[in-house]
């Protein structure tokens, strides 16, 4: 998976709504659901619903098959498997050590793998100077 791939999903699930439907899509399962039900279930008005199925379905994330008059969605989970790959192969280094290469073919180590005894960093927050904090 090239970096730009890698991008394009994380940006249509960046989404609230695109986030819900693909959520929705997974939990249906590889049958899918016809995209009438998609926006009765999270109440999304046709247009609104047909561009975020579009981002969701250029992002590779999503596919649609026309079954008589409908058209049903389905997650591709292949694409999530590549993307948590790739994340997991390009994004463990710690304490400032470069990434590897995007194109390595070594298999990618478990999260859990990746993460045993480093300690994580600590973060302060950050207030907003003429912000209120309630």
């Amino acid at each position: 998976m090239e970096s730009k791939h890698a991008a394009a999903i994380l940006n249509a699930l960046g989404h609230a709504t695109r986030l819900a439907i693909y959520r929705l899509l997974v939990s249906r399962g590889p049958g899918g659901l016809a995209a009438g039900s998609i926006g009765d279930v999270l109440k999304l008005a046709p247009a609104t619903l047909s561009f975020h199925l579009r981002e969701l379905a250029h992002a590779g994330l999503i596919h649609a098959r026309q079954q008589s008059r409908f058209i049903y969605y389905s997650a591709d989970s292949a694409a999530m498997n590549a993307l948590m790959a790739y994340l997991a192969r390009n994004c463990r280094g710690e304490n400032g050590a470069e990434a590897r290469n995007e194109d390595a073919s070594d298999a990618a180590p478990s999260f859990a793998e990746s993460s045993a005894g480093a300690a994580p960093p600590l973060v302060k927050p950050v207030i907003h100077p003429k912000r209120r904090v309630t």
